[in-house]
């Protein structure tokens, strides 16, 4: 579909959230229709994991955006979709590609929500693209179990924060999830989430530095419980690390029940966002850096410097390898 202006930034670029509700939505699409490939229980594909995914190049007003979804591996009880995007200029036909993603869906039964279905097989081209699907499948369980066991974390109101501080940029957003957001099982589409959640991390971005930002990457999204429909939902953003060239936000979600639910509130969702700063003609400009005051901010700061690290290391590797090519 073509972008419009209240798809983006006042800078004119697509809001990285707008991607990712156009990724989640390929991705329902494609493993929903695989789920209900072969006659048995009808089913609705549920978001439960987005791997990380980079934004390669920034996506702009007037472009046409191309989604396109291919499923790459099954368990017994999940689906990997792997989703790229593509923007063109319609006036010149130029074509690029903007993101790549990897996307973990669940099949959750019409008649029982909490009843997680069974998935038809794929057939692999090579063997060990099963085995490699395999291997994909065990490493997002248990990074999802460890995530799980770190959410217990809140964001509190700081009283007159300095400029640059964790509790200065910090923020949180408060949602009534209504039916526009759900699926047909009356719970909130992943993709509306994911978009919620880059506004946040958007806002606590330009809080810091004052200046246009957009998304660069994000780490992996886990989808840890789902969010019913009538629920109040708080999207909660901070600031946890910083480099010369960019910004790491950390967002949860937290869902209070609000209609006839005795359930207390609960971690829903959780990811890290990564962004850039960038001038009035698109060069990146420098991050100022981030003050920490607290030790849990000390230490916050030193795991995102190793994320960062990491990522780097990892890229540079891919980059060596390509070259060798």
């Amino acid at each position: 579909r073509i972008m419009r202006p209240d798809d983006a930034n006042i800078a004119g670029n697509v809001h990285g959230g707008t991607i990712l509700k156009m990724i989640e939505e390929a991705g329902a699409i494609i493993s929903t229709r695989h789920c209900n490939s072969q006659a048995g229980e009808p089913c609705v594909a549920a978001l439960a994991r987005v791997e990380r995914t980079d934004f390669l190049s920034p996506m702009c007003i007037g472009e046409v955006a191309n989604v396109s979804a291919e499923i790459t591996y099954t368990s017994r009880h999940s689906v990997e979709v792997q989703v790229n995007v593509m923007s063109e200029n319609i006036l010149t036909g130029a074509k690029k590609v903007t993101n790549k993603a990897t996307l973990w869906y669940v099949p959750l039964s019409l008649k029982n929500v909490n009843k997680v279905l069974e998935v038809p097989p794929i057939q692999y081209v090579r063997k060990e693209q099963e085995e490699e699907g395999k291997k994909r499948y065990e490493e997002q369980k248990l990074d999802r179990l460890e995530t799980k066991q770190r959410n217990g974390d809140v964001i509190l109101p700081v009283i007159n924060p300095e400029p640059h501080t964790v509790g200065y940029s910090q923020s949180s957003l408060i949602h009534l999830v209504g039916p526009s957001d759900c699926t047909l099982l009356g719970f909130v589409h992943g993709g509306v989430t994911m978009k919620l959640m880059d506004e946040v991390a958007g806002i606590v971005a330009a809080r810091h530095c004052k200046t246009n930002i957009v998304t660069a990457s994000v780490d992996a999204i886990n989808f840890h419980e789902k969010i019913k429909k009538g629920c109040v939902i708080t999207v909660s953003g901070r600031m946890t690390f910083t480099s010369n060239k960019s910004m790491e936000i950390e967002v949860f979600v937290d869902a209070d029940p609000f209609v006839d639910e005795p359930r207390e509130r609960y971690r829903a969702v959780s990811a890290f966002f990564t962004y850039v700063s960038l001038s009035k003609e698109g060069k990146p400009l420098p991050v100022p850096q981030l003050l920490t005051e607290t030790e849990d901010e000390k230490r916050r700061f030193e795991e995102g410097k190793g994320r960062y690290l990491q990522t780097k290391a990892k890229r540079q590797a891919q980059m060596q390898q390509s070259a060798q090519q």
